[in-house]
């Protein structure tokens, strides 16, 4: 699921091109069309094809022609390669590396981050986070769920906590570890199947 990007970091030039070079190089063996990073973007064809345009041409991205079709994709390896995959994986990637690891989880109806990490997300001023709390909301057992953190960890690098709370507990909301969540920023990474809202 999209959610909208934090305010920018001064080296890049748009959202759009802060999201389009963090699904590229969190992704390092991918390719994919132009027309396809546009749709996951959510910009005009013309608007990434402009983009991509000028990451090819600073080498940092590459591309290649198969049949009628331009795959793009990271330029991995490249000079830029490892200190631009650290600083987009810690500020704009964390959602995308646990939609990675935690899509695996058996019996998950649902997944979000919530705490620090998304509150800068979104935007709000504090301190950087220390860790990323995520809510796996279902029955998955717990070691799957311990053992997907910790490989988000040794990826970013940061503290993983995560948090589980049975379906019941959390449309009840009678605790107030529930109740603090729910009113708080979340990104959700897996949402609830349609007939279980």
């Amino acid at each position: 699921m999209r959610s909208e990007l934090p305010p920018l970091l001064p080296i890049f030039r748009s959202r759009h091109q802060a999201e389009l070079l963090t699904l590229l190089y969190l992704h390092p063996a991918q390719e994919q069309t132009v027309t396809e990073l546009a749709e996951h973007v959510g910009v005009p064809l013309t608007t990434m094809q402009r983009e991509v345009g000028r990451l090819l041409r600073a080498g940092l991205l590459s591309g290649r022609k198969v049949g009628r079709a331009y795959l793009i994709r990271a330029m991995v390896p490249g000079c830029y390669a490892r200190p631009l995959t650290e600083l987009l994986t810690l500020a704009f990637g964390p959602h995308l590396l646990i939609e990675q690891e935690f899509a695996a989880l058996t019996d998950a109806d649902a997944i979000a981050i919530f705490g620090s990490w998304v509150s800068r997300y979104l935007g709000e001023s504090g301190a950087p986070p220390n860790d990323i709390d995520v809510m796996v909301i279902g029955r998955p057992p717990r070691s799957e769920v311990y053992e997907a953190a910790e490989r988000v960890e040794r990826r970013l690098g940061i503290q993983v906590n995560p948090v589980l709370i049975t379906h019941d507990r959390w449309t009840q909301a009678v605790d107030p570890l529930v109740e603090q969540i729910q009113s708080s920023p979340m990104v959700w990474v897996k949402e609830f199947p349609k007939e279980a809202e």
